[in-house]
């Protein structure tokens, strides 16, 4: 029988939840560490909507990237995902900045989405050990580059600037990482993929003279259930894990 706290240690092993930045809070958010686990749900975000899928499926463990509980909860709303999962006794483990962080975790993922191989020993930001970096074979136009990262990721929208400059070096940053595109230009990257990017910060980045892809914090995050799933069910291959199917970009697009 496999149990929640056997779960968790895995996860553990593959991105420590000690490494994630004070500011998160991530690991197990809803449940017992004694609870027995059999069948997963996996999911970008805990919503509403998918905290009643797990419900629906009889899910005994959802597995977020993003928490169920980020900012402190004043008061049980019975509408709120983690009210929802813990009423139908269902667990809960998010794993946030801990797996952006880790060594085959969500920005390597994105650079393997992508096409890219991340440089050896180089990330977009020593303060914050995060985002990659990653040298292409040849100098590609940005307009090029752009559409080959929409196609990749399935972004409906995508926004980019331009330079003029051939590309040749590019930072990776998982999720809303426009305030990293000064590490990027010190690192000598003419281009940061990422998403959640200001106006200002396309302005401030174009006067440095490094161009910015937003590829939406979505897109460039909703890409782990494979990796995640493998390694899951290499480590406790009884276990029945799904997909979210209701785990969607919410934002509509005219």
């Amino acid at each position: 029988m496999t149990h929640l706290n056997d779960i968790y240690k895995a996860l553990d092993e593959l991105a420590p939840f000690s490494s994630q930045v004070s500011w998160d809070n991530s690991g197990i958010l809803v449940g017992n560490k004694s609870n027995a686990v059999k069948k997963i749900m996996l999911t970008l975000d805990i919503t509403y909507e998918t905290a009643a899928e797990a419900c629906e499926i009889n899910a005994d463990l959802v597995i977020s990237h993003h928490p169920v509980i980020f900012s402190p909860l004043k008061f049980l709303d019975g509408s709120n995902p983690a009210v929802i999962l813990s009423k139908h006794n269902i667990n809960a483990i998010c794993m946030h900045t801990n797996f952006d962080i880790a060594n085959g975790g969500m920005n390597d993922i994105l650079c393997e989405r992508l096409g890219l191989v991340p440089n050896e020993g180089e990330v977009l930001s020593e303060k914050d050990n995060i985002g990659r970096i990653c040298n292409l074979s040849k100098p590609a136009d940005i307009s090029a580059i752009a559409k080959w990262v929409k196609d990749a990721l399935g972004c409906r929208t995508l926004r980019y600037t331009d330079t003029g400059e051939k590309i040749t070096r590019i930072g990776i940053c998982s999720g809303a990482g426009a305030e990293y595109f000064t590490d990027a230009l010190q690192k000598g990257c003419q281009l940061l993929i990422t998403g959640d990017i200001k106006h200002h910060d396309f302005i401030d980045a174009r006067n440095a003279g490094i161009a910015l892809i937003d590829a939406g914090h979505f897109y460039t995050e909703n890409i782990f259930y494979d990796n995640l799933k493998a390694f899951l069910l290499n480590r406790f291959p009884d276990l029945e894990i799904e997909i979210s199917r209701k785990n969607v970009d919410i934002v509509n697009v005219l």
